[in-house]
Order: structure tokens, then sequence, then C-alpha cells
């Protein structure tokens, strides 16, 4: 038994190993720049955020940053709920604060 003899279009072949280089160097392109970024997760990038405070704060209280809620120190004087602070320092799960000015 014979298969009959299948003839692709030239142009054809062409366009599909165009199209799948193209899709090949768009990924390569931003695999790359995916790694090349910065983390930005983690402890130092709290630092310097301006957070709100959502309990009182005399000096010990919680803040909202990023939609999560963190235990925090106030460094001096009180905070009032809806009230913007200042992160200074990250101790484990809890943040020291200053009163934004």
């Amino acid at each position: 038994m014979r298969i009959p003899y299948i003839q692709i279009d030239l142009w054809l072949i062409i366009l599909v190993i165009v199209v799948v280089v193209a899709f090949l160097a768009l990924v390569i392109v931003y695999g790359i720049r995916a790694h090349q970024q910065q983390v930005s997760a983690g402890r130092e990038e709290l630092l310097g955020k301006v957070a709100e405070v959502t309990a009182v704060m005399e000096p010990r209280g919680t803040v909202r940053i990023e939609g999560e809620q963190w235990t925090a120190t106030l460094e001096k004087g009180r905070a009032e709920p809806g009230e913007e602070v200042l992160i200074t320092k990250v101790e484990g799960l809890k943040l020291r604060v200053t009163k934004k000015e």
C-alpha cells in the first residue's frame, strides 16, 4: 500500500517557523527580565512605608499595611485609628513606627 504524497506549501512552512522563533524569542526575553528584577518582598520592603493605625496605640497597637494587620509599637506618644504612621524597624513579626509628620 502506498501513501499518497502530501505537498505542503513552502510559505506555510516558513510562516510556522517564523511564528515559533518569534514566540521562543519572546519567552527568552521575558524570562531574562524576570530573573533580573529585584525581589520586592520581605522586611526591607516595609521600611519607610506608611501604615494606617487600626487600634489605639499607646504605645502598642495594630496597623494595616498593604491589606495586612501587623502588631506595632509607637516610639512615642499616642496614635488614634485612622492616623498614618511611618515604619522605622521590623523586629520579627512586630513593627516599630513613628507618627507621620
